[in-house]
């Protein structure tokens, strides 16, 4: 598995995360579109800020070989990650339209 492959996933976990996130909470949502680059850009800057704690996706390929605890990590800031970009772009929403 490569760094590059680890990424992918970190992002379509993000995705996934901010869409199964609008449909259990469905006055949060914008849509599949909306919600899709909400979840984007939420695991990207979640794995970059909190990566930097030893799981990013170089760090789990480092030795050759995946570490799959390391990899489990990455998965669940991904797509915690991208939940909660949905939320934080509701809540500026909701103080833009004050």
């Amino acid at each position: 598995m490569t760094a590059t492959l680890i990424s992918l996933i970190s992002i379509v976990l993000g995705i996934t995360g901010a869409n199964t996130f609008g449909v259990l909470v469905k006055k949060m949502s914008f849509g599949l579109v909306g919600n899709t680059i909400a979840g984007v850009f939420g695991s990207i800057i979640f794995i970059k800020s909190f990566g930097r704690l030893g799981f990013n996706p170089q760090a789990i390929v480092q030795l050759g070989e995946t570490n799959f605890s390391l990899l489990v990590l990455n998965c669940i800031v991904s797509f915690f990650g991208g939940a909660l970009s949905l939320y934080f772009v509701y809540l500026l929403k909701s103080k833009l339209n004050r």
